[in-house]
């Protein structure tokens, strides 16, 4: 039967990382959330998202299906739950909806999955932890190293290395076939390092984990790596990172420090790019979200920057920057804490075709391509935008 992820009304508090993507797509640990529901349940993973990003996904199959909320995180126990679910079942928790299984063919939307449409409703008994703000894929990214890290690597043997001077428990260390690591200093002592294929550690870095790099991605020389880091694919960093998500195909290349924060897609820091994580008082950190007022996010927390968005050398980025999707960053002082989407400088908008030839010459960087379905998708958000 297949498995669908569902977005539920809600993905609007994930901005910018949904305004480009469904929840299903969002990473934090290793995976994504819908590679975290594939690799534990060994079967293709469907996705319903709002319909201005339908198209960017597969069609989802006809006939009775499981859904699932994509926010929620899996674990072995929720998985053995949802598995056992008949037709017309559903498995709440706290009044909200978490899987269910549909006996009819209708075409579904996101704000169709409810709990009434379901004849049965069981509650679930077990911890559930849901993704809800972005500031959760940094708060949370250590404990998800963790477990993706023994879930990806269970019964599976990491490419021989020689453990070098300056590695600590290099039991804890994993490195995919074709990686190269060069000389460099590891402790794996505080938490596990995995190292995809094709992926560079250059000479001079010094890693702590936990810490992922995916496939293809680079550490640059004498890059300075924090716990509870992770490199999507096909990422560079360089200079000083802690407690950071780069979700993929993102450059941080140069020094400058990024603290407490995530980067979508896309994205690239020009060189000597630094983010504050900590108010100079010290105080709680409140981020703006849409309809919702301001919200506490605790006493850390840097740059949130939407996929396609640049900043020039030596931005200053403020603490608890939102940076939306597809700008172009730059002036003098601080940035403001808000960036809306295709912002141009600080204040002034991005014009939408220029927009989209510098991110098509951005992809082609990595020998990838702006797809219709992406074009029709930036169209649609740059008529929301007001900046």
């Amino acid at each position: 039967m297949p498995i669908v992820l569902f977005d539920t009304p809600q993905r609007n508090l994930l901005h910018p990382f949904t305004y480009t993507r469904a929840v299903a797509g969002i990473r934090c640990g290793i995976f994504t959330c819908r590679e975290r529901w594939e690799k534990l349940t060994g079967q293709p993973v469907y996705v319903l998202t709002a319909s201005y990003l339908q198209p960017l996904y597969p069609a989802i199959p006809g006939g009775q299906k499981i859904w699932i909320n994509a926010a929620v995180i899996p674990d072995t126990l929720l998985v053995g739950r949802v598995s056992g679910l008949r037709a017309g079942e559903a498995l709440m928790k706290d009044g909200e909806l978490i899987a269910a299984v549909s006996e009819d063919t209708i075409n579904w939307d996101i704000h169709m999955l409810t709990q009434g449409r379901f004849k049965k409703q069981f509650s679930y008994d077990g911890a559930i932890k849901k993704i809800v703000y972005p500031w959760h894929l940094f708060q949370w990214n250590d404990p998800l190293l963790r477990d993706d890290y023994r879930l990806l690597t269970a019964g599976v043997k990491s490419q021989p290395f020689v453990s070098q001077p300056g590695w600590a428990a290099p039991e804890n260390i994993f490195i995919e076939e074709g990686a190269s690591v060069l000389s460099c200093t590891i402790n794996a002592s505080e938490g596990p390092v995995f190292i995809a294929k094709n992926a560079v550690v250059m000479e001079g870095c010094m890693i702590r984990g936990p810490f992922a790099m995916g496939e293809g991605s680079v550490l640059k020389m004498g890059t300075k790596i924090y716990g509870a880091t992770t490199l999507g694919p096909y990422c560079i960093a360089g200079g000083e990172i802690k407690n950071t998500v780069m979700m993929g195909y993102s450059n941080k290349a140069h020094d400058g420090y990024l603290g407490d924060a995530v980067l979508g897609e896309w994205c690239n820091l020009g060189a000597g790019t630094s983010c504050s994580n900590i108010k100079n008082s010290a105080a709680e950190v409140y981020m703006e979200i849409a309809d919702h007022g301001k919200i506490a996010v605790g006493l850390k927390c840097g740059l949130l920057m939407g996929d396609y968005s640049r900043s020039a050398i030596n931005t200053s980025f403020n603490t608890g920057t939102f940076a939306g999707i597809s700008s172009n960053i730059f002036g003098q002082g601080l940035t403001p804490r808000y960036l809306p989407n295709f912002t141009w400088g600080f204040a002034q908008r991005y014009v939408f075709d220029k927009a989209v030839e510098h991110l098509a010459r951005w992809k082609q960087l990595k020998q990838r391509e702006l797809t219709p379905e992406e074009i029709q998708v930036l169209a649609y958000l740059f008529k929301q935008t007001i900046v």
